[in-house]
């Protein structure tokens, strides 16, 4: 009888290797590196013939496992269910996919993650290979992280029996294929793959497989001249066009694999944004054009063009001034297009006594810009400050520096200079007079653009809402609309500007005589200068929309490749009150996919009510709360397990504040607690409005306050979403939730 057994027992397992493979399974031990990484395979097979069945990470959904297949045939496009992959580098996850006749299980930890039907199982043959890193034979995406244990089954596992698995044991039933990476080898246990491959950045390391995320690859298969003769390896670079080929393949690898770096907010696409206005704004012929300023490589400083018919999708042109032409640089301006179509730039040059200068572009895509020759049109006697006397013949101090935006009235043309060296150099001393102190602006005027005249001092600064340190840099002068859509004037001008050491703020006034009268003030940065250089347009629906630099930077930027980010672009418009109104442009819904909502979610004093499947780090969120008895509710992002890491975002009804608390956001990166004036109505509703984008947060609260900075979490669960609420209950009316799709290139 023992005979007859083994008889059966060699006859069952000859059986299964001359079978095709069809009902399987994929079971792996993983570790992720991180949580970005798009598109490798923790496990996959490989018929060598397009076809591939394989334990995917990340291609269709961040963060998501899913069942990987040629061309999606045997994979579920629709993922929105599932829940995003919180494991980090020191933690390893046991996932399978089980192939049962026309269904597929994903299994994560032995739990059920998803369960889709297919039209035909894929057979795979004796001559099948078995990869660990890219996803199939050929591809370019490759996993990264560490894999204690991988097998395949030759039938389909019950959760029961995925459960009882562990690494580094044997089971029942037997694998049909199984790697421990106990041996330097690698060696198949069951010895039906008997040849391994490790290339690129693969390695056998304390009893694991670890793979490098850019090239490195695990092969095994039952011959050895199946394996592939140099796996991935990349064809040698031998001209100077494949080097730059290389160097821009690279670039852009690096900058999608960098976690801080946002996806639907705009970056400077690579080199140093610092400082990183953004610049010279205009609407023209259906399409937005935007200037950033960076630090040009080998160059300077520069102005890089982006321009755009949506808000949310850009197409970058080349740069559009910079060193060169009598200057020795270009620092923050502004943009005017005149009755003509020509446009010009108005901009700080550098360095030294220099002052304003213009640069014109007439060619369709506004790709050619030309200094005009009589630069500076405003001559500075010193960076940034011009001595010249008044009437009485008296020593005047006026700006010449950051220019504001032209603008055009009854055929004269008008800009405005700003104030910090000025500031600097007569209105800090203790005795300085008080026309000196704090911010102003100087308005010039002229008929040809070429030969401006100086005309006053553009406003007077009141006390009590600016102090006598603060200056008036980065101006924009703009016509404040009466909607968010834009529309007929209000009848009120939007002053907005910076304080180098108080960040973003604004006047709203009235505009005559050649005077500007303020009669309301507001910040957009409270506890430091994050929310920085404002800059903004009007455009063909009669909007005015700005944008502004989140100054902080993330750390390294010069090892990063890149720096430099901007907050949303927002609408602009006057509200019933006399008071700012801010909303983002509406056209950013159309990043919104894998939509969410709850409805009437309680929330006891003191509780918390996690959000699942949000997309933790690429987010828009549309919160109503009543606010009940509650002290603070909000929202929790970038939220780590326990709490170690997260980012408050929420409203103080006993403070009347609106506050962004980043003191547990990341280990580095600034650690403060943002309070912006807000109070809501009696029986109004608290609607907040949250955007995450890797390292930014947003945070809106019913188009009358905003709040926008920079974070950096450290730890690769800090995907988390959830309500709270303090000192109080309340009723989360509802939540709407929405993973936002990236938009920039890279």
């Amino acid at each position: 009888m023992k005979t007859l057994a083994l008889l059966i027992g060699l006859n069952a397992v000859l059986a299964t290797a001359a079978s095709p493979l069809t009902d399987k399974t994929l079971v792996v031990w993983v570790a992720p590196a991180n949580l970005t990484q798009k598109g490798g395979s923790a496990l996959t097979i490989d018929d060598g013939k397009l076809h591939f069945d394989g334990i995917v990470f990340g291609e269709l959904t961040p963060a998501t496992w899913m069942a990987g297949s040629d061309f999606h045939k045997r994979t579920e496009r629709k993922q929105d269910a599932r829940a995003a992959e919180t494991a980090g580098p020191a933690t390893c996850v046991q996932m399978a996919v089980v192939y049962r006749g026309k269904e597929v299980t994903v299994y994560r930890d032995g739990k059920e993650y998803s369960r889709h039907t297919i039209k035909e199982p894929q057979a795979f043959g004796p001559e099948s290979v078995v990869m660990i890193g890219p996803r199939h034979a050929g591809n370019h995406d490759f996993f990264a992280g560490a894999i204690d244990d991988a097998r395949i089954y030759a039938c389909a596992l019950t959760a029961e029996q995925l459960a009882a698995l562990k690494p580094n044991s044997p089971s029942e039933p037997k694998p049909w294929a199984w790697w421990s990476f106990n041996d330097a080898a690698a060696k198949d246990l069951t010895g039906r793959f008997p040849h391994t491959r490790l290339t690129g950045g693969a390695k056998i390391e304390n009893g694991r497989l670890v793979l490098n995320g850019r090239d490195g690859a695990f092969c095994a298969a039952s011959r050895v001249e199946l394996l592939p003769a140099k796996p991935h390896q990349p064809r040698a670079v031998t001209t100077a066009a494949d080097a730059m080929v290389r160097a821009t393949r690279l670039l852009r690898e690096q900058l999608l694999a960098d976690p801080y770096r946002p996806t639907y907010h705009f970056c400077v696409p690579e080199d140093t944004g610092l400082p990183g206005d953004p610049n010279g704004a205009f609407f023209h012929n259906g399409r937005y054009h935007l200037m950033y300023l960076y630090n040009r490589i080998e160059s300077g400083f520069c102005w890089g063009h982006i321009s755009s018919s949506d808000l949310v999708h850009w197409r970058h042109h080349p740069d559009a001034i910079g060193p060169g032409h009598g200057d020795d640089g270009c620092f923050s301006g502004g943009a005017f297009v005149d009755d003509d179509g020509a446009a010009y730039l108005s901009y700080w040059m550098l360095w030294d006594a220099k002052g304003i200068g213009l640069a014109k572009s007439c060619d369709a895509a506004f790709e050619v810009w030309t200094k005009l020759a009589a630069n500076p049109v405003i001559k500075s006697t010193e960076w940034g400050v011009t001595e010249t006397v008044d009437a009485a013949g008296k020593t005047l101090f006026i700006g010449s520096a950051d220019p504001s935006n032209i603008w055009k009235k009854d055929g004269k043309y008008y800009m405005l200079a700003g104030n910090l060296l000025v500031l600097n150099k007569v209105g800090r001393a203790p005795n300085a007079p008080l026309s000196e102190q704090g911010d102003r602006l100087y308005l010039f005027t002229s008929d040809n653009l070429k030969e401006w005249k100086y005309l006053h001092v553009f406003y007077e600064r009141k006390p009590e809402w600016t102090d006598r340190s603060e200056d008036n840099m980065c101006p924009s002068f703009l016509p404040l609309p009466s909607s968010p859509a834009g529309g007929p004037p209000s009848g009120k001008h939007l002053l907005l500007f910076i304080a180098h050491n108080r960040g973003c703020q604004y006047y709203i006034g009235d505009y005559r005589n050649d005077h500007f009268v303020p009669n309301n003030h507001g910040r957009m940065s409270w506890v430091d200068p994050t929310y920085f250089a404002p800059e903004a347009l009007m455009d063909g629906k009669g909007r005015q929309i700005m944008w502004a630099w989140l100054t902080d930077n993330p750390p390294g930027d010069r090892t990063n490749i890149w720096s430099g980010v901007y907050g949303l672009p927002r609408t602009l418009w006057l509200g019933d009150d006399g008071t700012l109104r801010m909303a983002p442009v509406p056209e950013l819904e159309a990043l919104r996919s894998h939509a969410k909502s709850w409805n009437n979610l309680a929330l006891a004093d003191g509780e918390t009510k996690p959000l699942p499947g949000v997309t933790g780090d690429s987010c828009e969120l549309e919160i109503e709360i009543e606010p009940g008895t509650a002290q603070r509710c909000g929202v929790k992002v970038r939220a780590s397990a326990g709490g170690a890491e997260e980012t408050l975002l929420y409203y103080d009804a006993e403070k009347k504040e609106l506050v962004m608390d980043t003191t547990r956001s990341g280990k580095v990166g600034r650690k403060v607690i943002e309070r912006a004036p807000f109070a809501l109505k009696d029986c109004e509703p608290l609607k907040l409005r949250v955007f995450v984008d890797k390292s930014v947060v947003e945070l809106y609260a019913n188009n009358r306050q905003a709040i926008g900075r920079r974070v950096y979490p450290t730890r690769p669960d800090s995907l988390g979403v959830s309500i709270f609420a303090t000192g109080g209950a309340v009723n989360v009316k509802s939540v709407k939730a929405w993973q936002m799709e990236p938009s920039n290139p890279y």
